[in-house]
């Protein structure tokens, strides 16, 4: 039996955003009961904090960003367990081809995220059980069991309000999985005679395709029902040149769906840091107080300041299945202070900038997106 009470205590707090003395005292208990589990149940961690001159029985750290970090890109090629990891739910980052990073989540790690997500979506009031909803998955289309990172995601996201019908973009085929435009325009249509409102989960490159392709028919724009929602995730990869700002996406949402504004959100995360990151109503990513993050120079790796590009690099006890609490991103981002923001979240927030590197570092969304190519 796994016993982290301050971890668990932690990703249980039901406000992500009220951040507190008690909340801050709870985190660092938390990231020191997690560094002490994973000394004790994850081979060569112990060897991993000595390496960097940490004592690991004891570890003194004038910060948590002080914490050794793990590239996210080395779970493209290394599956790092603890003791709990072993026949734990394995979860991929890429679908189709190339590289995918593996991560394996014991059932505590997985409900202490799917708790997270509970909470985000309650505050932003998304949970309405007496209110069933269609639902356009822009993700691939289940088969067996479910292992990839984005569409167990996707799944899990349809609990928050009862499925009247559901659709997915990436239907499985005797090729592969093949992206379905003209599938999706239809249930749209469909949807828009109904009353239920429309959730559209998934990559924002597909449904952006569609508002282009309805465009270029001359298809009349569509009323989605009132309190339809999208929530975005995956970036759009290998599209990074070709990638439209949110604000003209949102824009043609509202213009072609009729989904306002304050109702198109995106999402960031990851498979390798599963902490739910989404948007305010000014589209920035706030860090809930289950995380704290940092940025760092892409060359000297130091922290840099407020205002500044570099590593994004989150700190998080949620994992005890991984030694993933202190993770670097490969993406770009700058960190912003509360007031930067003004919508009422009292946390800092992060932009984000686009890759580090210019290799093809594959995740879902690319390897879904080159559906679009015809890859």
């Amino acid at each position: 039996m796994i016993s982290v009470p301050a971890v668990d205590e932690l990703c249980k707090l039901q406000h992500p955003y009220h951040c507190t003395a008690a909340s801050e005292l709870l985190f660092n208990n938390a990231m020191r009961e997690l560094t002490a589990f994973h000394v004790k149940n994850t081979p060569k961690y112990a060897q991993w904090l000595i390496h960097h001159h940490i004592d690991p029985e004891s570890p003194q750290l004038s910060s948590w960003s002080d914490l050794p970090p793990i590239f996210a890109n080395y779970f493209k090629y290394n599956l790092l367990l603890s003791h709990t990891g072993h026949n734990a739910l394995e979860l991929t980052s890429s679908g189709t081809m190339g590289q995918k990073s593996r991560m394996r989540f014991d059932e505590r790690s997985i409900k202490s995220l799917q708790g997270m997500l509970d909470h985000i979506f309650q505050y932003y009031e998304w949970v309405t059980p007496e209110t069933p909803c269609n639902y356009l998955l822009l993700s691939y289309e289940p088969i067996d069991a479910i292992t990839l990172g984005t569409a167990y995601t996707d799944q899990f996201l349809c609990k928050y309000a009862p499925i009247k019908q559901v659709v997915y973009a990436l239907r499985h085929t005797v090729k592969g999985y093949e992206f379905d435009p003209f599938g999706v325009i239809q249930a749209l249509q469909h949807f828009a005679l109904d009353d239920a409102p429309v959730r559209i989960f998934g990559f924002p490159a597909f449904i952006w395709f569609v508002l282009e392709m309805m465009k270029e028919m001359n298809l009349p724009p569509l009323a989605l029902p009132a309190n339809s929602l999208t929530l975005f995730s995956g970036g759009w990869k290998t599209y990074a040149d070709q990638e439209i700002p949110k604000i003209i996406l949102y824009k043609r949402l509202q213009e072609q769906f009729g989904i306002i504004d304050e109702r198109c959100r995106d999402g960031y995360g990851a498979i390798e840091h599963g902490v739910p990151y989404i948007e305010c109503i000014h589209h920035n990513f706030h860090i809930p107080v289950y995380a704290k993050a940092w940025v760092r120079d892409t060359y000297s790796f130091e922290i840099k300041g407020y205002g500044e590009s570099g590593f994004l690099h989150f700190v998080s006890p949620y994992i005890t299945s991984c030694p993933a609490h202190s993770i670097v991103m490969s993406d770009l981002a700058i960190l912003h202070q509360v007031a930067e923001c003004g919508c009422g979240i009292q946390t800092d927030w992060f932009q984000l900038i686009g890759r580090a590197t210019q290799h093809e570092t594959r995740s879902c969304a690319l390897a879904a997106s080159e559906l679009l190519q015809g890859k």
